[in-house]
């Protein structure tokens, strides 16, 4: 009887042992933001706006990452987000439910990382670099509309060698125009040295083949920052004709290129010149940020932009915006922000977080008006 409880005792211990160590090697993280804040915006043409929103900075939020040791520096990891709006608790995508990223990779020390699914792209992925507000409210590059995730894509990121990292994405249209005919790539490039970082991002979205208006909408983005120790200076410089009128919100009420997923169909043009002549009009955006460390806890930070529409159309826009972000702690953020944009006759640029406001202006409140804004809020990380 001893020999047979001393035997079922090892058989016991070895499988704690292997279960211990099988824990060791595979993790799976909850993780999550809600992000709130009261907002007060003005027109010129005289209505005004008083809300409760989400997403200033970060987008409320869910999400499960994983990561699995698969031996000799190699890991199988994933992620899945979902979006959420947490002043009314709706789904930020009624369509889907992980509306923000759901990929599975692997990654090696060597090879770098490879993912297939629906997932963030290069310039979402570099908010932090190109403005003291990491792209988001009050960052008049971030009123243009810029492509955030697609579904359908493969990617790489390469390890980051001599200061250098590059990333590629290749995302299948997968519509009957053909797999690949209305795709959408990106390409990217990173290099740090010291207190310096300079990078690109590229972005190309081809239109359907089969339809009237075959242009390519393109999104280049070029930035750099310096840290001098209490703080970061940025600058940014894009070039895109990603921007079209929406007959409902404004002049550039829309992207043609969505910034969540949808392609560039190009048959939105057959019988509306207006959107044949957004295809072929090209905006050069400039933008100079930088902030300032008064405390440990306490940064503020300022920036100006402007948007030239290259065609002379009437539809530039300028302004900035000035911030201040008090840390509670690691995890909570106080916020305030004030910010003012000014469109020309033909320009209806809007204000925009990480999510966008809601109610926002539209129609002759957008078109050609100057819009001015405050809002105060908190962020919290789980």
């Amino acid at each position: 009887m001893s020999q047979k409880l001393a035997r079922v005792s090892i058989v016991a211990a070895t499988a704690l042992l292997c279960g211990a160590a099988f824990a060791q090697t595979s993790s799976v993280t909850l993780y999550g933001s809600l992000d709130q804040y009261l907002s007060y915006m003005k027109s010129s043409s005289g209505k005004s706006l008083t809300s409760l929103n989400d997403g200033s900075t970060l987008r409320s939020r869910i999400g499960f990452r994983g990561v699995e040791e698969l031996g000799n520096g190699l890991q199988a990891k994933f992620q899945l987000e979902h979006g959420l709006s947490a002043d009314s608790g709706a789904q930020a995508d009624s369509a889907r439910f992980f509306d923000r990223q759901a990929w599975i990779g692997l990654a090696s020390p060597t090879y770098g990382e490879f993912r297939l699914g629906r997932q963030n792209g290069i310039v979402f992925g570099r908010g932090d670099f190109i403005d003291y507000s990491s792209r988001t409210l009050g960052s008049i590059v971030n009123n243009f509309g810029t492509p955030s995730r697609y579904d359908n894509d493969i990617s790489w990121q390469s390890p980051r060698w001599a200061g250098v990292m590059l990333e590629a994405h290749y995302a299948l249209g997968e519509t009957t125009a053909g797999s690949g005919k209305q795709a959408i790539y990106q390409l990217g490039v990173d290099y740090v040295n010291g207190p310096f970082r300079v990078g690109y991002a590229d972005i190309t979205g081809k239109a359907n083949p089969n339809s009237a208006v075959r242009e390519n909408v393109i999104y280049r983005n070029l930035y750099a920052n310096y840290d001098y120790g209490q703080g970061k200076v940025y600058l940014v410089a894009i070039r895109s004709n990603n921007s079209t009128s929406s007959t409902t919100t404004s002049n550039n009420g829309a992207a043609i290129m969505s910034n969540v997923g949808g392609l560039v169909n190009g048959t939105n043009t057959a019988t509306n010149p207006t959107i044949q002549a957004d295809l072929q009009r090209f905006y050069n955006i400039f933008q100079i940020s930088a902030d300032y460390r008064i405390t440990p806890a306490l940064r503020l930070g300022a920036l100006y932009g402007v948007i030239k529409d290259t065609s002379d159309s009437g539809r530039d826009a300028k302004g900035g915006s000035v911030g201040a972000y008090y840390s509670l702690s690691k995890r909570t953020t106080l916020m305030a922000m004030y910010e003012s944009m000014s469109n020309d006759t033909n320009a209806g640029f809007r204000p925009s977080g990480s999510a966008g406001v809601n109610p926002n202006f539209t129609g002759a409140d957008v078109n050609g008006q100057r819009i001015h804004g405050m809002q105060v809020g908190v962020i919290h990380r789980f």
